[in-house]
């Protein structure tokens, strides 16, 4: 396949394509970048091979889709580069070695997240997504009725591994730093995507409770529906090779950074875009809870 501007290599049936013949650090045409977006939202996630990016590049690519944010509402940035999370497995701690979407715990959670590679092992570390947009389509017509009724409290309190045991100082430390300031926000279970007006499940490992249901009974149907988001047919699997690139749409994927690579090194850097309010499909908005969001969103400080 092939458009205007760039060749397109599907990679899975449901999800994910590499965009090849693109220079990312080139100063690209605004039609270029229109057609970038456009392959986001139709692909999900989407794949650059070879880039020549540094942080500053890496930065300058993700403004061009919108207001870039801090690198995190919690955890430091990367010195020298506000809008950078650098996340240097090995010296840094905790492995995001779960189902999640980023940062749900703020009521406006990332429009997409883009991650650079720099050090990569040379066996394991890949990544999988999954397309939430497909799931919401494979439930059964009584499933999704319930889940179009829902809505759940996402927190970044909800631990990345809550049955794990011995863990090491460093972990605690971080997680420590993670939780420094308690955000919660009450989103719908399925919201609307605010550029394809396709329907998503929007759950994901920082979901607490749905309203109005016990832990127990929350556990149960999330359990069922995440059930959905995993299913082979709606994921793809990315084998990192240093200066990839990859772009996803935070508001219609979950991702999983497999921690299978032992005490190799792994070292990539995130930055996110700004994203709306999320709106569930009776025209309802995302409502924060606890925690401002604003030291997340810079234009929120002056708005």
């Amino acid at each position: 396949m092939s458009s205007q501007y760039f060749d397109i290599q599907p990679v899975a049936g449901r999800i994910g394509a590499e965009i090849v013949g693109v220079d990312l650090s080139a100063n690209l045409s605004d039609d270029v970048i229109s057609e970038i977006r456009k392959r986001l939202v139709q692909y999900k996630v989407i794949f650059f091979r070879n880039q020549q990016l540094d942080a500053n590049g890496q930065v300058a690519f993700a403004r061009r889709f919108g207001e870039v944010t801090t690198a995190h509402p919690t955890v430091p940035s990367f010195p020298g580069h506000p809008e950078v999370l650098d996340l240097n497995y090995g010296r840094t701690a905790t492995r995001a070695n779960n189902w999640h979407t980023d940062v749900t715990f703020v009521d406006r959670p990332p429009l997409g997240s883009i991650l650079r590679t720099l050090v990569i092992p040379p066996s394991g570390g890949d990544t999988i997504w999954a397309n939430t947009v497909a799931a919401y389509q494979d439930l059964p017509t009584h499933l999704r009725n319930l889940a179009d009724e829902l809505w759940a409290v996402h927190s970044n309190a909800y631990d990345y591994a809550e049955a794990a045991v011995d863990l090491s100082e460093e972990t605690k430390a971080y997680r420590k730093v993670f939780t420094s300031t308690v955000y919660e926000t009450l989103h719908p279970v399925v919201r609307v995507h605010p550029e394809s007006g396709e329907r998503i499940l929007f759950i994901g490992g920082f979901v607490r409770q749905i309203k109005g249901l016990s832990t127990t009974e929350s556990d149960d149907i999330l359990r069922l529906l995440q059930s959905y988001v995993t299913r082979p047919e709606n994921t793809v699997r990315w084998r990192w090779q240093v200066g990839d690139v990859a772009f996803w749409d935070n508001r219609a994927t979950q991702h999983y950074a497999i921690s299978d690579y032992g005490d190799q090194p792994r070292h990539v850097q995130r930055v996110t875009i700004v994203g709306d309010l999320p709106v569930g499909i009776d025209g309802k908005h995302s409502e924060a809870i606890k925690g401002d969001s604003s030291t997340y969103i810079p234009s929120l400080v002056t708005a």
